[in-house]
């Protein structure tokens, strides 16, 4: 076995010495978390030093070697003590050496306040132990620094054992609590899945045409999936809290603005007075306000989905059951369609003359929605929150310049030019200087937000130069367009399925049994998918973006996750197939085969997307990277939304005759919707092939070693 041991440095001063003292401890955490020597010396001018050594013996591998950063190159001193700061690492390091006979390697990080004597030091420079000085005295340390250190050592190393307890604890405590609150917000954020349960009403009601109809579900799959990167960005960078925040306020103005317009509109038309300018007519100004409301509602989707899924992939991506963790959340946003489904045409119906219960109240519905989505979102604000990501951050720096992907690059080469040594400093900069003197505690804020850009715009940087991405991401639009057009039109499809009214003779089929069939099967598959992913697909070695080709975890079998995306994208197409081949015209009571495949497809290629963007690209910029991926199925939505309700009217015109002109919207039959399903499955097949190249194709996955 190896033993490092932990140490930490203590600089006092009179006018400072409460601050130094908790710095210690802040110190203390960061190398107990980098299981390697780790020390603040906080140097506001000339101070006199006395150092007091704690260690702690961590048991590690063999094979392992650990550090954490840096030491300047130009150490020599402390203002006018020449001896300074290698007198005192030889001492330390002669303590380390006299503790255990096995320590092999150790390596340090040195962290200063922003200038040390007008000079700011680079962090890049990695002594080794055999590199230092060893001290002269077989003791490590001289009579005065052992008399003057060891008082301090033995009550805070106490203190600090004990704190440590108390902190893992909290950290427990505070993880589980952002787990519950991020399935809580995911089971409620997926509130635009049920449309289709009012999507029919706004035809019958606002009598809006089917192309309006998608104008309205088409703005809010936009709004959902186009802002992602843009938020996945500030997810990464400045936390979930405000984008949860975020999300309450735009899912209250946009359902609070969707439940007023549709008031105005279906009061007016059961009123019989005098009508509205119809939709999407110049004088109109209702529909252009339900797409904008439909848009915010969009955008709160995209936050709050982003908050919880960020949530669970940073705080358990070092899990084993990272694919689980990270499907719950996923699996509780479709689950959200299937029971706001039942609660809107369950408890929120119109009660028909004969007192049976009717279509969904949209309006209370809506009001329910606003109350309920504003008050996950404030309780997420307050709940959500990434666990050591700071030290999420650490361990991605140092792997990436391990890798030598960091080797002079040009956000490294900016920080050291911008502050290195014999860099020209402006009057801006000495004042910047001295506010951080005087407030040390805010430098090392800005030293770790600026860690926490540079590790992530480094891997943004290296996610879009990635071919593969390209072909992933475009399969995954192929999949998820097609999937998304069949549930936003759901209750119209069934409407096709049936004769008119007048000549029913079997009660039809309801579309909030579909989408609740949706929502389960939908369900199913996510925590499936990540289950089994966890237990058959091989493990990375690491956590983080995999630069270079690592050893899996020993297996007797494994399944790659890719192969399970190929399987379910293949169930996904069966679905459409069999709506396309006729197989259900005229029989809605086998409707429920469609919906099963296609929720099972759709759900379980929203799940295992993002958890391989997590294995092959890394958890510390997840947000940042589902973001972009998953901004691609806006456009496959859209797209195949058009050309739903192209075909949709057209078919329409050589229905069988409907009644009075007046319903001459809607359509009956095989030849409206046939087309658009056989594109769609073509589609879902391509989308397959371009995921089998990113796999296995020149340059692909395979071929890099990249463990998936």
């Amino acid at each position: 076995m190896t033993w490092l041991v932990q140490i930490r440095f203590y600089a006092f001063d009179t006018r400072k010495q409460e601050y130094t003292r908790q710095l210690v401890y802040q110190s203390g955490e960061i190398a107990e978390s980098q299981l390697g020597i780790g020390y603040v010396l906080d140097v506001p001018g000339r101070l006199e030093f006395l150092a007091a050594v704690l260690h702690d013996l961590v048991r590690l591998p063999d094979h392992t070697e650990y550090h954490s950063g840096a030491q300047s190159d130009d150490a020599t001193g402390l203002g006018d003590n020449p001896s300074g700061i290698n007198a005192i690492i030889s001492r330390l390091v002669g303590v380390s050496r006299g503790l255990s006979s096995h320590c092999t390697k150790v390596t340090h990080e040195w962290r200063f306040s922003r200038s040390l004597a007008g000079r700011a030091y680079d962090r890049r420079h990695v002594p080794t132990l055999a590199a230092l000085p060893t001290p002269r005295s077989g003791r490590p340390f001289d009579d005065a620094m052992s008399t003057s250190s060891a008082a301090p050592s033995s009550s805070v190393s106490s203190d600090s054992s004990s704190h440590r307890r108390v902190l893992r604890r909290r950290k427990a405590v505070a993880r589980s609590v952002a787990f519950v609150s991020a399935v809580i917000s995911a089971l409620c954020a997926g509130s635009i899945t049920v449309f289709s349960l009012y999507g029919h009403i706004f035809q019958e009601r606002l009598h809006y045409t089917q192309l309006q109809v998608n104008g309205v579900a088409i703005g809010s799959s936009i709004a959902l999936y186009l802002p992602v990167p843009f938020l996945g960005y500030i997810c990464d960078r400045f936390g979930t809290k405000p984008l949860s925040a975020f999300a309450a306020v735009l899912f209250g103005l946009g359902y609070s603005l969707a439940a007023i317009i549709y008031r105005k509109i279906d009061s007016r038309n059961a009123r019989g007075g005098d009508p509205l300018p119809p939709a999407g007519s110049p004088n109109d100004w209702t529909y252009p306000l339900m797409v904008t409301s439909f848009v915010l509602i969009g955008v709160a989707t995209c936050a709050m989905y982003l908050t919880a899924v960020a949530t669970c992939a940073k705080n358990f991506g070092k899990g084993k059951h990272r694919g689980l963790a990270l499907a719950m959340p996923i699996a509780g946003f479709g689950l959200s369609g299937m029971w706001l489904s039942q609660v809107g045409s369950r408890i929120f119906y119109e009660r028909l003359p004969d007192g049976s219960r009717g279509d969904v109240d949209v309006f209370r519905f809506f009001v329910f929605l606003a109350c309920l989505l504003v008050s996950v979102g404030v309780v997420g604000a307050f709940t959500l929150k990434v666990i050591d990501e700071q030290d999420l951050i650490d361990d991605a720096i140092e792997e990436l310049e391990n890798s030598g992907f960091l080797d002079g690059g040009p956000l490294l080469a900016s920080r050291s030019n911008g502050a290195g040594y014999g860099s020209i400093h402006t009057a801006a900069d000495s004042e910047h200087e001295a506010a951080n003197l005087l407030d040390p505690a805010k430098d090392l804020d800005d030293d770790a937000q600026w860690k926490k850009n540079w590790v992530l715009n480094a891997e943004t940087r290296r996610f879009l130069t990635d071919r593969t991405l390209w072909c992933f991401a475009l399969g995954f639009l192929l999949m998820i367009g097609p999937g998304e057009a069949f549930i936003n039109n759901l209750g119209t499809v069934i409407g096709t399925l049936y004769p008119p009214k007048s000549s029913l003779t079997v009660t039809p089929t309801a579309p909030a049994t579909h989408v609740s069939i949706l929502g389960v099967t939908s369900t199913v598959a996510r925590l499936l998918t990540g289950s089994l992913t966890d237990l058959l697909a091989p493990t990375p070695h690491t956590q983080h973006v995999q630069v270079t080709a690592g050893p899996a975890s020993p297996r007797r079998f494994t399944v790659s996750r890719v192969a399970f995306l190929l399987t379910f994208g293949l169930i996904l197409s069966a679905g459409l197939l069999a709506l396309a081949s006729g197989f259900i015209q005229n029989h809605g009571e086998r409707f429920w085969i469609v919906s099963s495949l296609v929720g099972a497809g759709y759900g379980a290629v929203f799940s295992l997307t993002p958890i391989i963007i997590t294995v092959i690209w890394g958890v510390e910029n997840f947000a940042t990277n589902w973001g972009i991926v998953a901004m691609f199925p806006a456009l496959g939505s859209t797209f195949w939304g058009i050309v739903y309700s192209k075909v949709y009217e057209k078919g329409a015109q050589n229905s069988p005759s409907l009644g009075d002109a007046a319903e001459d919207i809607f359509c009956y039959g095989y030849q409206c919707y046939a087309a658009t399903f056989w594109a769609m499955t073509i589609s879902v097949w391509v989308a397959c092939l371009l995921v089998l190249w990113a796999w296995r194709g020149k340059n692909g996955w395979v071929h890099r070693g990249v463990v998936i």
